[in-house]
């Protein structure tokens, strides 16, 4: 929300009251906002909050398009911060607008306004028709004031719609079939395919043109460089002559091309001093996850048209800004001459593939002035071309006193990036920008800054008391495989790895993992999730370890800074690892629309799930061969388990975002009941058939 007097940062950068609200279209009150719909609900949560400010009843609130010629820009739509940051900037604007609107109606009426009040749009005095609404008065208010934080919002007792499930203001289009990207349609539209570079800086070596259009006859390549599109007005054509690209294309590796871009080195965080104990009991134990695709079930996305001297293009990206500026810089245009709107795509957990097919589009677009083209990506490149969540480990070193408590901790983190979106770090962090001057690979790479809530140190500080804890983070960069964020970034590795821990710690100190917890905790909301979701779940269930059967527990704060979770999985393990049930107990502050926020926590937990117990991409000599569903199995409808989620709710309390609690603790329970089940500890993910087999023979 606000830090002291400091307004939220979405209104620093846009100050203007009329970048957030509009009354143009009689009856419906237009909200502005630069956060996008990811399938998330936010628009819905936004709406809420926008209609309790302005005394409506939420059918009367539209969510303006997100569209970089009039929507405020708030960055990036990551993070879990939309509820906090455009929720409370929205708050503080609208109820500045209210406040207006109320004072244009005393001048008119001659009355005072603590007469005044609103319902739906309608001023009244004493509680009767004054005849005035909020759009005849919208004339006599000046939309260029910059909004203060100064005009006291709405208490929360007068909410009516925050706290309640309104249904998804999103969904009516997207079940008749016309509400994504893929849906989008333009008079005169081709459709492009573009054969990617099979590895980071494959060149080009040689295109069989006369091959393509003996094949094809109607279809066009587009080459620049080593960037390779094909365009055809038939969509078949041009999809079947991408699937029949290493016919015609060949591409191959220059020796020195690749160099692994520069870090800071290692970054050390100390808390507090440990007091030695020689001899004592403790463990050393190495946790790690391999790359993770997105796995969007729409693939990547985007159309574009250059015309007149300007390129319009229509993405699914979660930074619309960011990335108008990487594509303008990347063509050679003025930013002014480059207007990107938001369409929503089928689902984006982070940096997907949807900011280059948005480049992709953008390159072959300004090849063919005044004529429409749309750009999607194969299976294969969706889930072998995009950017991977990184691979990463975690090491733990960690010693108990004579009294069974916590002496020392240390945690090693080492990482691929989860940060390379457009334009951070100064670089374009694009595909299709390298395919076109491999000298626009980065040169250093940095993580996330703590104040962004860190990327592979994202969750790498442990939210228990434990004395003398210190904390290594370093970044790996050697591979070429591009990685980037990645829902919770390292927050899943990070809690799978602390809580993994802490439980083998319990074991050692002959504690239950509830209480060992417990007892090395004083954040009190993480204590409050901990013992609901043991009173959920029946903590710690009737099932001996290592016979096949267990519960797990896990518990941690998002970036140590957001929502509370914590988790109770029931798993069984035959011929594999089957997740049955999970118990789930949040606190996200106040509650905008609670069904929602169940959706974005469960959500989080089936994907979890999904990451622990299935997904990794496979990498062959530094290389990630194509690959589809096959070679990719996710959690399918028959392996969801039964999902109960409580809410720990207090309405005193800012919002906090739900979107990305559940991925650490989900991981860390589900770990943490596999190994009581088997009887001996799983540390690598996922946790698939062939590391149980061989866990069980290392045993």
């Amino acid at each position: 929300m606000m830090i002291g007097n400091a307004l939220p940062k979405s209104l620093q950068d846009n100050p203007e009251l009329g970048c957030w609200v509009s009354f143009d279209r009689p009856g419906l009150i237009g909200v502005g906002s630069g956060k996008v719909e990811l399938g998330q609900g936010i628009l819905t949560a936004l709406a809420q909050i926008a209609a309790d400010e302005l005394a409506v009843d939420p059918v009367l609130v539209a969510l303006l398009p997100v569209d970089t010629d009039s929507a405020p820009d708030e960055g990036i739509t990551a993070g879990s911060q939309s509820v906090e940051v455009s929720g409370a900037s929205i708050r503080l604007a609208l109820a500045q607008a209210r406040s207006a609107l109320v004072d244009a109606a005393a001048t008119r009426l001659g009355a005072d306004v603590a007469s005044l009040s609103c319902r739906d749009g309608a001023i009244l005095i004493d509680g009767q028709p004054t005849g005035l609404d909020y759009w005849m008065l919208a004339a006599d208010v000046d939309w260029r004031q910059h909004v203060t934080g100064n005009v006291p919002a709405m208490p929360v007792g007068a909410y009516s719609a925050v706290g309640a499930s309104q249904p998804r203001i999103d969904m009516a289009q997207k079940r008749g079939g016309a509400g994504f990207i893929h849906d989008l349609s333009l008079a005169g539209m081709l459709h492009v395919r573009v054969i990617r570079q099979p590895f980071r800086l494959a060149c080009l070596a040689d295109v069989d043109m006369a091959w393509l259009q003996r094949r094809y006859p109607g279809v066009r390549a587009v080459r620049k460089n080593d960037f390779l599109a094909l365009v055809a007005a038939d969509e078949h054509a041009v999809h079947s002559a991408h699937g029949e690209a290493e016919k015609f294309a060949r591409w191959e590796e220059v020796a020195g091309l690749w160099q692994p871009a520069a870090t800071s080195g290692e970054k050390i965080t100390v808390l507090g001093a440990a007091a030695p104990h020689a001899g004592s009991p403790g463990i050393a134990a190495r946790y790690s996850r391999q790359h993770v695709a997105h796995a969007s079930i729409g693939p990547s996305c985007a159309l574009a048209q250059f015309d007149a001297g300007r390129l319009t293009v229509w993405s699914h990206s979660q930074g619309i800004f960011p990335l108008r500026g990487q594509i303008a810089k990347c063509l050679g245009l003025d930013p002014s001459m480059v207007r990107v709107i938001h369409a929503h795509g089928s689902g984006s957990y982070g940096h997907n593939g949807a900011d280059d097919v948005a480049l992709d589009a953008a390159i072959v677009a300004m090849e063919m002035p005044g004529q429409p083209v749309r750009v999607q990506w194969s299976r294969e490149d969706e889930l072998s071309r995009g950017p991977l969540g990184a691979a990463m480990s975690a090491s733990v070193e960690a010693e108990l006193d004579s009294g069974g408590q916590v002496a020392s901790w240390k945690l090693s983190v080492v990482s691929a990036p989860h940060a390379q979106r457009p334009g951070f770090g100064g670089h374009f962090n694009l595909s299709s920008a390298e395919a076109l001057d491999g000298a626009r690979l980065p040169q250093k790479v940095d993580d996330l800054p703590d104040a962004a809530g860190g990327g592979a140190a994202r969750n790498s500080v442990a939210i228990y008391d434990f004395p003398g804890q210190e904390v290594a983070v370093r970044l790996d960069t050697a591979s070429r495989i591009r990685t980037s964020s990645l829902r919770s970034l390292g927050a899943h590795l990070n809690v799978f790895a602390i809580e993994s821990a802490v439980d083998e710690l319990a074991d050692l100190a002959g504690a239950d993992p509830l209480d060992f917890r417990l007892r090395h905790l004083s954040d009190d909301r993480c204590r409050a999730v901990l013992q609901g979701v043991a009173d959920m779940s029946g903590w710690p269930g009737s099932h001996p370890a290592g016979e096949g059967r267990a519960f797990g527990i896990a518990a941690a704060r998002y970036k140590n800074k957001g929502a509370w979770l914590a988790a109770v999985a029931e798993v069984s393990v035959d011929e594999e690892i089957r997740l049955e049930r999970l118990w789930l107990c949040a606190d996200i502050g106040l509650v905008i629309n609670p069904e929602g926020a169940r959706s974005q926590i469960e959500g989080g937990a089936i994907q979890a799930a999904s990451w622990t117990l299935k997904e990794e991409v496979r990498v062959e000599d530094d290389r990630v061969p194509a690959f589809d569903w096959s070679a990719y199995p996710i959690l399918k409808f028959s392996e969801i388990p039964e999902i109960e989620t409580r809410f720990i709710v207090d309405p005193a309390r800012p919002p906090l975002g739900a979107g990305e609690a559940s991925q650490g603790p989900v991981a860390a329970a589900i770990g943490n009941a596999a190994s009581r089940a088997l009887g001996l500890r799983m540390r690598d993910l996922p946790l698939t058939r062939d590391r149980l087999v061989e866990a069980l023979m290392g045993a």
